[in-house]
Parts: C-alpha cells; structure tokens; sequence
C-alpha cells in the first residue's frame, strides 16, 4: 500500500462517516495528524457544539507524547484552543493534519480552526474540499498568512460525497430513506437489527426535523418511533396517507410535545430541511424522485418473509461501515 496524502485522507474521511448525519447542522468532518510520517491521532467532530475533528485531532497528538498532561482533562473547545495555545512550545512545528473540509475561519459556538493552527505553526494543512458557507470560509487564507503549507482537493470527490447532506441541508432540504433488512431483503417478520443497530436509528431520530412514514405500516406495526435506546427526544412525525383515519392509542400518537401530520401532501416535505422516511419497498418507490440516501442496515441472517419484487431502482454505494455485526450502507440514486 503506497503511503501518500491519499492514504491519510482516507483515514479522515472514513472517521468522518462514523458520525454521518449525527453532527446536524454541522457537515461530518474528519481529521488525521502526522507528526515525521508517524500517524498521532485520528479524530471526527461528533455533535454540533462540539469541538471540531481538528481540536480533537490536535489534542489527541499532544497527549499521546504527553499521555499524563492535565490537557486530559479539559474538554470544551475553548478550553482545548486556550491551552494548546499557551503550552505548545513549538510540539506541532513539524506536523501535518489532513481535514476533509478546510478549517473554519469564524467564532461561533467554538472558536476558529484556522486561527488555532495558524498560532500552533503546523507544517502543512492537506485539505478535501472548500467550505462554501461565507461566514466559515476563508481559513485557508488565515493558514497561508503565517506560510503555512497548503494542499487542497485531496481526495476531492470521496471528500464531495461525505459533505453531500451538508450541501444539501445548507440549501434546501436532504431527506434520507433507512431501511433495515436481511441479508436476503427480508424486511418484515419481526425484530430485524440488533439493540446497537437500533440505538444508531434512534441517535439519527434525534437529531433530524422530521420523520416520514406510511399510513399502512402505522396501522400494522403500532410503532412508537421514539428515541429512547438514547434517552433522546421524540421526533415530529408525518404520515403519508390517503385515508386520514387512524386509532389514536397507537404509541407514536401518545409521545407529549410532539406534531403530528397526517397528509398525502408531499409539498409539506420543503418545509423541513433534514427528513427520515422508515418504510418498506411501497413508500420508497412513491418517494424515489426525492430521496437523497437510501441507508440499508442489513443484518447477516436469512429470513422468509417481504422482499423486493415490484420495484426497480439504480443506485451507487458511497460509503459503507459496521454497526457491531450489521452492514450499514450508504447508497446514493444513479
């Protein structure tokens, strides 16, 4: 295997995806830190409000030097800047971070990467791809104001497909399609995904505006469609339906401070910017023009039960992973 920039984007980016989707509004971002060709951390910003993938990187570096380091207990970004700042003494002078999105160059709920490792003198920045939010950019900029070293469009594709739902929430509206299934595309009879499987889809229920479901699988499954595997809030719900009677003692009815919308209207979709739709093979036919990631879950075991046989569709695989023992795949439509 060649060791070049590649290699260590590679790294970053595939960090990033870890946290796909969970770090809302934010876009997934990832980041490697080399030190004389030795890897010293591997980072990804997990939640918005969080430190960046950058601070975490550049924290995670120094303590493996120093593993006793009192930074070991100081865990807000402003803390982490702060201290890096007054105690570096020149540790990241010959250091390289590879991010898949460039540094930010504004304050807002944490402090500017760009200005951070502009005042830490690293070697060089390798970059994927550019911020397009104006008020973020330009840190590239800041980096070249102190002769910092600047590589950019590393990875550039792989680095526009982990940034796609970013883009896409900036701009409009993203809306993902989750399906769980087995091996053999058995998505009904019974409990498919393991409880860590379960517990990723409720992380994802959290964070989005609403969540999207078919008035027939309401009327089957009684589904509560909460996020309590994570003790998380209950998403907004809307149900695709044409008959717009339903019993009200189903679970997902009973949730406190939650909206729910019972229309076949699918114009009411523009009015959120980040949408989940669980359902079967039915809505997702409907719903295929709009969808921009169909994300399997599958789970290694055969079940009989309903597959796939009336619908026809072409994607491409962006980005896979692992859930414990379960395939997580991210597809985007051809």
């Amino acid at each position: 295997m060649k060791i070049d920039d590649n290699f260590y984007m590679k790294l970053a980016i595939d960090e990033a995806w870890k946290y796909q989707l969970l770090t809302y509004p934010n876009p997934a971002v990832g980041a490697v830190l080399v030190k004389n060709g030795a890897i010293l951390s591997i980072e990804a910003h997990k939640e918005a409000g969080q430190s960046h993938a950058e601070v975490l990187a550049l924290k995670s570096a120094y303590l493996k030097y120093f593993p006793n380091d009192q930074l070991k207990m100081i865990n807000t970004s402003d803390a982490i800047h702060k201290y890096l700042i007054e105690n570096h003494n020149g540790f990241f002078n010959d250091c390289e971070i590879y991010v898949t999105l460039e540094p930010c160059n504004h304050i807002g709920k944490t402090p500017s990467c760009a200005a951070l490792i502009k005042e830490l003198k690293l070697k060089r920045v390798i970059i994927s791809q550019k911020d397009i939010n104006k008020e973020a950019s330009n840190g590239i900029e800041t980096l070249k104001s102190a002769n910092i070293d600047i590589s950019i469009d590393c990875m550039k594709k792989e680095g526009e497909e982990l940034l796609l739902p970013f883009l896409k929430w900036s701009q409009g509206t993203f809306i993902f399609y989750k399906m769980a299934q087995t091996i053999n595309g058995t998505i009904d009879g019974g409990k498919i995904s393991s409880n860590q499987a379960l517990a990723y889809v409720h992380a994802l229920r959290e964070k989005i505006d609403l969540l999207l479901i078919g008035g027939n699988t309401v009327r089957v499954d009684k589904p509560t469609l909460d996020a309590r595997f994570i003790g998380g809030r209950a998403p907004n719900v809307m149900i695709y339906t044409k008959n717009k009677v339903f019993d009200t003692s189903i679970p997902l009815f009973k949730i406190p401070d939650r909206k729910v919308i019972i229309s076949d209207d699918l114009f009411k979709l523009l009015d959120y910017k980040f949408i989940m739709v669980e359902g079967g093979y039915n809505l997702l036919d409907i719903l295929k023009e709009r969808i921009d990631y169909l994300i399997l879950l599958i789970s290694p075991k055969m079940r009989v039960g309903l597959n796939a046989t009336l619908i026809e569709l072409d994607y491409k695989i962006i980005h896979e992973n692992y859930i414990g023992n379960e395939k997580i795949v991210y597809l985007e439509r051809v």
